[in-house]
């Protein structure tokens, strides 16, 4: 074999390993130990297990149109009362949630949590950033709609990759929710993954060719464009009304994100960019302003319009 065949087989080889490297990276993000994630609630004082035995559920394994079953919980405070889906950020899982659910329980709202695919109690073997989890959401919401009937009125509230779940659910799939709630979302994959890829200390990841290179393998490992998942396009086409909050001083997800999202949405919509907290700490830096914020909201857009959505 000619010296230059085994170049070009080693340079492919080579290629392709580091495509697969940087293709894991990304679809098998590191998740957080469950186990940690209820520690860390509860010494935060979000998450009471006693407490939460006392709710009145029902856990679900809803099939997910990917082959594998969502686990969810439906939380009932008060019997007709309007529900919220939470949908958590990745490497977290639906325990994240609940802080969201005691702010919105107390607001007058029952609850639905659940586990994004990969994580939690749910199946799936890879993270998508959106793309499979936005017909899982609809999965659930399909449920909730069984579950109490077509004339359900629900919001949906998303935190980081729920959020970008959440906007491309509505702006692709259905806009089916009263309102949503979009907190610290990015605008696109692939943006966003230039961003975090300026952060690594390694040079090879800095360059465009990399990014491509990731695409590409994950295109033919996962079958999705990672260009397609694109809440700034998708936010494009929903109507109901959207608030969006994200902590200015974000570091994983700059804040300017939500900024152009915000710009981009037509039709009802509001902004909440607090000044103090970090990625996905926009309420735990700032409760009392984010819950009069959430409550100012519905107001407008919800409590005093409610018949629209129903």
């Amino acid at each position: 074999m000619r010296k230059s065949s085994i170049a070009a087989i080693t340079a492919a080889a080579g290629i392709s390993a580091f495509g697969v490297y940087l293709s894991n990276k990304i679809m098998f993000m590191k998740l957080k130990d469950p186990e940690e994630i209820e520690q860390r609630e509860q010494e935060a004082g979000f998450y009471d297990p006693d407490e939460y035995l006392k709710l009145i559920k029902k856990e679900v394994r809803i099939p997910s149109p990917a082959g594998y079953d969502i686990h969810t919980v439906f939380l009932e405070k008060s019997p007709g009362a309007p529900y919220m889906i939470f949908c958590h950020g990745v490497t977290e899982t639906k325990i994240n949630s609940l802080k969201y659910v005691r702010l919105f329980m107390d607001k007058g709202f029952n609850a639905v949590i659940y586990d994004h695919r990969r994580h939690g109690d749910s199946g799936g073997k890879s993270t998508s950033y959106g793309h499979f989890e936005k017909n899982d959401l609809k999965a659930v919401v399909d449920c909730l709609i069984e579950e109490e009937g077509n004339q359900a009125v629900f919001g949906i509230h998303g935190e980081s990759m729920g959020a970008v779940t959440m906007l491309l659910y509505a702006g692709s799939v259905e806009d089916r929710a009263a309102f949503y709630i979009a907190d610290c979302p990015f605008s696109d994959l692939t943006e966003q993954l230039s961003f975090l890829m300026t952060k690594s200390p390694r040079s090879a990841l800095l360059s465009k060719m990399a990014l491509s290179l990731a695409g590409s393998f994950i295109f033919i490992r996962d079958r999705y464009m990672i260009k397609g998942v694109s809440p700034k396009q998708a936010v494009k086409h929903i109507q109901k009304p959207v608030l969006f909050i994200h902590s200015r001083h974000d570091s994983f997800i700059p804040s300017h994100m939500t900024e152009t999202l915000y710009e981009l949405k037509n039709g009802p919509k509001t902004l909440f960019i607090p000044e103090e907290g970090g990625h996905a700490q926009s309420f735990t830096a700032n409760p009392e302003a984010y819950s009069k914020e959430v409550d100012r909201f519905l107001q407008e857009h919800f409590n005093t319009a409610s018949s629209t959505y129903t």
